[in-house]
């Protein structure tokens, strides 16, 4: 069955242009045209990934995110034509796992959210499933997390960044390595992203006796456990 992608922007042409290029890919592709009709479909049948215009009327995308963040962990890609750094980084935050700026190539969209998809399914991964570094257990398998005895929960991204630190333990890895291992693609020097999700994965490991070490003008390690 083909994947569902739900594509909400108020713009009818950018609509049918998304629409056109993701059917070519074999998706299923359902449209919005706000918010307000955005929240009701994935309220209905969540999708597997849901396009999202940031400026909207009425409800615009950062609340749409937000309330499909407090019920759902669907991958969403914000689409937005603000280039603000401040915007991505809200976007972010909110839950959004990418976003990319209009005027935009389409096929660039098609392969971001390729790329999401396939990490969500698990990125087909076949060696072997439960990796540890200190305390933290991950199991690629299950896509689970535990940190000692206890389960934690993680977003698509959050879990593959944390799975790139676990199985290289140690290793200093760099923004664009980490962006290119765990995003999939080359995310034109926008490596904030990379920062922003560190820091969630910092506030959910309360309690594990590893850490993700900031590498200044570098990137991050993960260190630990104390001797």
């Amino acid at each position: 069955m083909a994947q569902r992608i739900l594509v909400v922007d108020d713009e009818a042409n950018i609509r049918e242009l998304v629409r056109l290029y993701l059917e070519k890919e074999g998706f299923a592709v359902e449209l919005a045209a706000d918010g307000a009709a955005a929240l009701a479909r994935v309220r209905e049948t969540p999708p597997a990934l849901v396009v999202l215009d940031l400026m909207m009327p009425g409800l615009d995308g950062f609340e749409v995110c937000r309330a499909i963040r407090r019920q759902f962990d669907v991958p969403i890609v914000m689409l937005t034509a603000r280039n603000e750094d401040i915007d991505k980084i809200v976007g972010l935050e909110l839950g959004a796992d990418d976003y990319i700026t209009k005027p935009f190539n389409p096929r660039e969209l098609v392969a971001r959210v390729k790329a999401i998809l396939r990490r969500a399914e698990g990125g087909g991964r076949k060696a072997q499933s439960v990796v540890a570094a200190g305390n933290i257990s991950v199991d690629k398998a299950r896509r689970e997390v535990h940190v000692g005895t206890a389960p934690i929960a993680l977003r698509t991204k959050e879990f593959d960044l944390l799975l790139a630190f676990v199985e290289n333990p140690g290793i200093a890895l760099t923004r664009d390595q980490l962006l290119e291992t765990v995003w999939g693609y080359d995310f034109a020097g926008e490596t904030r992203t990379v920062d922003v999700h560190v820091q969630h994965l910092r506030s959910k490991l309360q309690g594990a006796d590893v850490q993700i070490e900031t590498l200044r003008g570098v990137g991050y390690k993960l260190v630990g456990p104390p001797a």
